[in-house]
């Protein structure tokens, strides 16, 4: 499986990614591991992702969901996490 994330920096930034082991991946960002701009953000907490069956698939998403406004974004991690 192939994974579309988005991650809620400690800052209160988003940041949108791709992986094929989302557990990994978020304790990779919260290790200082996992991206750049994650790095100096930690905690990061997972509010949102997709499953997809190929990594093409996925890259395409979070390249359409990175396109988003600030604001499409948190509707769509509202829409699928009312708690967030």
């Amino acid at each position: 499986m192939n994974y579309t994330y988005i991650l809620r920096c400690k800052d209160g930034t988003l940041y949108t990614g791709w992986t094929n082991h989302l557990e990994k991946r978020l304790k990779d960002h919260n290790e200082g591991k996992g991206a750049k701009y994650t790095k100096s953000r930690t905690p990061v907490t997972l509010v949102y992702h997709e499953i997809f069956e190929t990594k093409e698939e996925a890259m395409r998403r979070e390249y359409a969901i990175k396109q988003m406004t600030r604001s499409e974004k948190e509707k769509l991690i509202h829409k699928n996490n009312p708690m967030e």
